[in-house]
C-alpha cells in the first residue's frame, strides 16, 4: 500500500492509456466545491483515455471505474460512503478489473482507514492531490494493490487541471481554496488547508473560456469568497472581481458562494448593486442567532451585525433573495439561545434555509465541549425552526405571485415535470421556477431530460420558437407559489410567455447532436461523447 508522498505522483510514473472504451463514473457527496472537484476528476480521467459511462451503464453498475468524492462536514458522511462501498463490494466481486477510488474530504481525514474497513477499494486520494487520480488507478492495476496517497498541502491548484463541465450553460469557477477561519464546529480548514487565492487574471480567463464555450452563468466558489485577496494584499479584491465580471460580454448571470458575515463589506454590496449581471441573490450563513453561541462557535460577528448586513443588501437590492445555513443544538445551547435564533430568523425573512442538527466531528474543538444536548431536545428544536422557516418561505414565495421573471431553463426536470408538462429553471434571484409551455408545443407529451434521438424537436434546425432548449431564457409570470418553488403557468392562458434563444442553447444542441452522432452543425467544436468539452487551463485574452 502506498503512503503519503511529499510530491505529486504524476512526476513519478507516466499514465498508461487505459484499455479501449474503459468507462468511469464519479459520484459526488457534499457541497458545490465537491461538485466542481468532481468535474476536475472527470476531466483528468477523460484526458487519460477513459469514457464517461452512460446513464444506462451507471444504472447497471457496469462502469469500469467508480470514483466517490466524499464530504466530511456532517456525521452521516461516513455512513453514506460506506453504504456506497458496501453496495459496490458485490458488484466488484463479480467484475474482475473493476476499480473503486475514494477522494475528497473524508478521504483526506480517514486515509488508510478506508482501505482497512473496505479492502476492495483500490485508490484513496485527498483534497490536495486531485491530479494523482489517473496515475494511482494505473499503479493499483499494475501492482494489484491498493494505493493510498494523501498530500499534506496543495500540490496543484485544482483550476489548472482538465475539467469536464457537466453543464454547457452554467459553470463553477474557484477563486480560492482552503479557509483561514477557526469555527469550532468545522473540519474543513483541517482538510482543505489555509486559504490560497488565485490571481484575478487567471479567474477572469477561466470565466472568459466558459463564456466562449457557451456558458451564460458562472458561480464563483470559495470557502469564504469575500476574504478573497487577503493572500496577495488586496482586501477589496472580491468587489473588484465582481465588477470585472460585469465587463465580460455574453456573461449574463454571476453568482457566488459562500461569504462570511464577519468579512462582508459594503464595497461588495455596492459592487453587487452596480453590476447588472451580478444576480440579486445572497447566501449568508447565520449558524446561530445567539451571540453567546456564536462566540462558542468562534464566529466573529454577532446577530445585530448580521441583520445589519441584510438591511443594507435589501436597501441596495430590494428584490434580493437571501438564503442561509443554521445549526440547531450546538453544545451548550439553551432554550434562551434557541429563542434568539428564532428571533433572528423571523427578522431575516430568508427565502430558504439549510438547517442542520449539530453533529460532532472528531478533530474539531466543539466535539470535546461540555453540554452536548440530548437527541430529543435537538429534534424538537429543529422541528420548531423548520416550521418557522417553512412559514416564512411560503410567505416570501407568495409575494412573487404576479411578478414577471426571466428563467434560465435547466437540463434536468423537476420530479413532477413529466406529469405536468412543465420545464424547470432558475429565476435571476435563484428561485426554482416550474413553467408551463403554450398549448400545442408538445403534442406528443413531455420530452426526456436528454434527447434519445436526433428527431427530438429541440434539436431541429428550425425548432418551434415557443419551445426553449436548456440554456435558453423564458420570460413568464408567476401564477402560484409553494415554500420551495414557484409555478408559472401564464402561457396556458395566453399570458406572458417569451422565449429568448441564447448561445448556451445553441451549445446544448451542438453537444447533444455530437453525442447522438449527428455532427456539429452550430460551429461550437466537437464535445466529448455524452458530455461537454473537456477544458484545460485557459489563457488570458490580450
Amino acid at each position: 500500500m502506498s503512503t503519503t508522498l511529499p510530491t505529486p505522483v504524476s512526476d513519478a510514473m507516466p499514465v498508461e492509456t487505459p484499455a479501449p472504451d474503459r468507462t468511469y463514473v464519479v459520484r459526488t457527496l457534499g457541497c458545490q466545491m465537491n461538485v466542481h472537484d468532481s468535474e476536475h476528476m472527470a476531466g483528468m480521467l477523460e484526458q487519460a483515455g477513459y469514457r464517461k459511462a452512460s446513464a444506462a451503464e451507471d444504472a447497471l453498475d457496469s462502469a469500469d471505474v467508480v470514483v466517490i468524492n466524499t464530504c466530511a462536514v456532517r456525521e452521516n458522511a461516513a455512513t453514506r460512503l460506506y453504504g456506497n462501498l458496501g453496495q459496490l463490494a458485490s458488484v466488484k466481486a463479480s467484475r474482475p478489473g473493476m476499480q473503486i477510488a475514494v477522494g475528497g474530504c473524508l478521504a483526506q481525514k480517514d486515509r488508510g482507514e478506508i482501505v482497512t474497513r473496505a479492502p476492495w477499494v483500490d485508490v484513496v486520494f485527498g483534497t490536495h492531490n486531485l491530479d494523482a487520480l489517473p496515475v494511482l488507478l494505473e499503479r493499483a492495476r499494475h501492482n494489484e494493490a491498493a494505493q493510498v496517497e494523501i498530500a499534506e498541502s496543495l500540490q496543484v491548484f485544482p483550476s489548472t487541471l482538465p475539467t469536464r463541465r457537466e453543464s454547457v450553460y452554467a459553470g463553477w469557477v474557484s477563486i480560492s481554496v482552503g479557509c483561514n477561519n477557526t469555527c469550532t464546529f468545522c473540519i474543513v480548514p483541517h482538510l482543505r488547508g489555509k486559504e490560497r487565492d488565485r490571481r484575478p487574471g487567471e479567474i477572469l480567463a477561466e470565466v472568459q473560456a466558459l463564456v466562449d464555450a457557451g456558458a451564460v452563468e458562472v458561480t464563483l466558489l470559495g470557502q469564504n469568497v469575500n476574504s478573497y485577496g487577503v493572500e496577495f494584499g488586496d482586501r477589496g479584491a472580491f468587489a473588484k472581481l465582481l465588477r470585472a465580471c460585469g465587463e465580460i460580454e455574453g456573461l449574463e448571470r454571476v453568482r457566488f458562494t459562500s461569504p462570511h458575515p464577519a468579512a462582508f463589506t459594503d464595497d461588495v454590496i455596492e459592487a453587487m448593486a452596480a453590476t447588472p449581471n451580478v444576480m440579486p441573490q445572497l447566501h449568508m450563513p447565520l449558524q446561530s442567532g445567539s451571540d453567546r453561541v456564536l462566540r462558542a462557535m468562534r464566529r466573529s460577528y454577532r446577530s445585530e451585525k448580521f441583520l445589519g448586513i441584510l438591511d443594507r443588501v435589501r436597501a441596495a437590492m430590494p428584490d434580493a433573495a437571501i438564503t442561509t445555513d443554521i445549526i440547531v443544538g450546538f453544545p451548550g445551547e439553551t432554550e434562551e439561545d434557541f429563542a434568539e435564533t428564532l428571533r433572528v430568523v423571523e427578522a431575516s425573512r430568508f427565502s430558504s434555509a439549510f438547517m442542520f442538527q449539530y453533529s460532532p466531528r472528531p478533530g474539531t474543538p466543539a466535539a470535546t465541549m461540555d453540554g452536548h444536548l440530548p437527541k430529543e431536545v435537538v429534534q424538537e428544536r429543529f422541528e420548531r425552526l423548520l416550521a418557522l422557516q417553512e412559514r416564512i418561505g411560503a410567505q416570501e414565495s407568495a409575494a412573487q405571485v404576479g411578478r414577471t421573471v426571466e428563467v434560465l431553463v435547466a437540463e434536468g426536470s423537476g420530479k413532477k415535470d413529466g406529469a405536468t408538462h412543465r420545464l424547470s429553471g432558475r429565476a435571476r434571484d435563484n428561485r426554482l421556477v416550474h413553467l408551463a409551455l403554450p398549448a400545442g408545443v408538445l403534442p406528443d407529451g413531455p420530452l426526456p431530460d436528454q434527447p434519445a434521438t436526433l428527431d427530438d424537436p429541440r434539436l431541429a434546425d428550425a425548432p418551434d420558437p415557443r419551445l426553449p432548449r436548456p440554456g435558453d431564457m423564458v420570460t413568464v409570470e408567476v401564477t402560484r407559489s409553494a415554500p420551495h418553488h414557484l409555478i408559472a403557468d401564464s402561457a396556458t392562458g395566453g399570458g406572458t410567455y417569451a422565449v429568448r434563444r441564447t448561445r448556451s442553447g445553441d451549445a446544448w444542441v451542438a453537444r447533444e447532436k455530437a453525442r447522438l452522432g449527428g455532427g456539429d452543425e452550430h460551429g461550437h467544436g466537437a464535445p466529448a461523447p455524452d458530455g461537454p468539452v473537456v477544458l484545460g487551463m485557459p489563457t488570458l485574452r490580450r
